[in-house]
């Protein structure tokens, strides 16, 4: 009686030594990698379409009605605003500095620098979150409650803050989700899960926090200063 020894499928063999990271519909890292990276690029490209939409709209009714959104845009805190902008620019360069440590496989600068990237994070939300409670002690919040006694239309000075809490709120919304993705990356990077080979998840919210940052640069120039620098 003959003992078979045909070897396995080539492919069978491939898979069996895949190592844990690598999924089993790819043939190397390579492709997992590019695979990745072109689902990120692909799902910001939808995020620009998203936001551009709002860009677009708010540059139409200011044109329309300039006047009255450079008034309501007086009665935003310039120095708050300024001081996210330079929290998250901050925050995108130990962004950077993750995604490198992450390359060379550095466990503990990448919990160190995302940490540092958590905590910027949850510093622009706590100074946004200053900002909204000025609007509602002021009842700038457009609805049946707000109120404007200065110069500009009323109607039209809502239409300002309605894109203004629109734009920013689904920002703050597109932090909060990183700051969630920040503290499943900390808990993957304490669980070894990451090394010089594997980093993709960390390398692609690299790419969604550029983003966030650069939307934030955009949104700054255009809610703040919009009738040029005031108090």
């Amino acid at each position: 009686m003959s003992v078979s020894t045909e070897v396995a499928p080539h492919g069978h063999d491939e898979h069996a030594e895949h190592p844990e990271y690598m999924r089993h519909q790819f043939d190397d890292m390579d492709q997992q990698n590019s695979a990745a990276s072109l689902g990120m690029w692909l799902f910001m490209m939808t995020e620009v379409m998203f936001f551009g939409g709002f860009f677009l709209g708010y540059s139409i009714y200011r044109s329309e009605y300039y006047e009255s959104f450079v008034n309501g845009s007086h009665h935003l805190a310039m120095f708050l605003g300024g001081l996210n902008t330079v929290v998250l620019i901050t925050s995108s360069v130990t962004m950077a500095f993750a995604v490198r440590a992450a390359q060379l496989g550095k466990k503990n600068h990448i919990t160190a620098f995302l940490v540092m990237t958590l905590l910027l994070a949850c510093t622009f939300m706590v100074v946004k979150f200053i900002e909204y409670k000025d609007k509602w002690d002021h009842h700038l919040i457009p609805g049946m409650d707000f109120v404007w006694t200065d110069p500009g239309d009323p109607r039209t000075v809502q239409l300002f803050y309605g894109f203004y809490f629109c734009m920013t709120g689904m920002h703050g919304l597109h932090v909060i989700i990183g700051v969630g993705l920040i503290i499943w990356l900390l808990i993957r990077v304490k669980q070894n899960k990451f090394n010089s080979e594997y980093y993709a998840p960390i390398e692609n919210f690299g790419l969604y926090w550029h983003f966030v940052d650069l939307i934030w640069i955009f949104l700054f120039p255009l809610l703040y200063l919009i009738g040029g620098l005031h108090d």
